[in-house]
This record gives C-alpha cells, structure tokens and sequence, in this order.
C-alpha cells in the first residue's frame, strides 16, 4: 500500500468515525430537543452560525437544492426555530434569523451533548485539538462548495 493508498485509507476512516460520532449526536439529541430531520438540522445550524443570512446563501451553503432548503425551512418555520425579515437595505431581499426557542433548543442540545462527550473527550486540550481540526475542515468543506 503506498503513501496516497495509506492517506486515502486514513480520509475515509476519518469520514466514517464522523458519521459514526454523528448518529450518536443525533441520537442523543432526541430527548433533549426539538425533533427535526438531517436537512432541518443542516439548515438550521447555518443559520445559527449565519443569522440574518439569506435563503439563497443557506442553500448553497448546506449543499441542498432549492425544493428540499425551502421544505425544510419551512418546516423550521412551522416549529417556531427560523424567522424571516425583510432586508432593511432592499425590502424584496429577506434575511433568516434562529428565534427565542431556537436558542432554547441549542441549550438543551448544548447540555445533551455536552453530557454525551464529557466521559469520551475530559481532557480540554484534546477537546480543542479536536475542534480546531475539525473547524478546518469544515472550512476548507465549505470554501470548496463556494468555489463551485
């Protein structure tokens, strides 16, 4: 097995321990939050990270055509999680903004997950070696989509 063979061995155990890590999150998340699919969670974190960002830019951020962003905002709509406003600079523009409840539900998800990992990950330099790492990737992740 080459180097290239080795890292690309490396890269898909990295993909698959995420996704692993993941469906625990998600799992853990089902008692302490609000319920909501993958895509309402994709669309939704963006928008916590993003307020006031538009439709437009959510979509392409999260990598979600159009009919699935718009179900799934709407869902978050329904909920009470999302709000629009209009754009103050260009009234046909709206922006997206996480309400009050949306920030409740961080708080229990933040307490949920926070619990989770608290035996798996104690050591708080490892916690952000893990962090910064994966900020990075989610980085690059992101600017690849941007490019596109």
């Amino acid at each position: 097995m080459g180097v290239d063979e080795k890292q690309r061995a490396r890269l898909f155990e990295l993909a698959d321990l995420i996704l692993a890590i993941s469906r625990h999150l998600h799992a853990a998340k089902t008692d302490a939050a609000e319920s909501w699919t993958p895509l309402e969670a994709a669309v939704m974190r963006y928008i916590d990270h993003q307020p006031g960002t538009t439709p437009t830019q959510a979509a392409e951020a999260t990598q979600l055509i159009s009919s699935n962003f718009s179900r799934a905002l709407r869902k978050l709509e329904q909920k009470g999680l999302v709000r629009r406003e209009a754009d103050p600079g260009d009234a046909r523009r709206v922006r997206l903004y996480p309400t009050q409840k949306a920030g409740e539900n961080l708080r229990h998800l933040e307490d949920a997950w926070s619990r989770l990992l608290d035996e798996a990950v104690p050591d708080t330099a490892e916690a952000e070696a893990a962090i910064t790492t994966l900020r990075r990737i989610e980085s690059q992740l992101l600017a690849r989509v941007s490019r596109s």
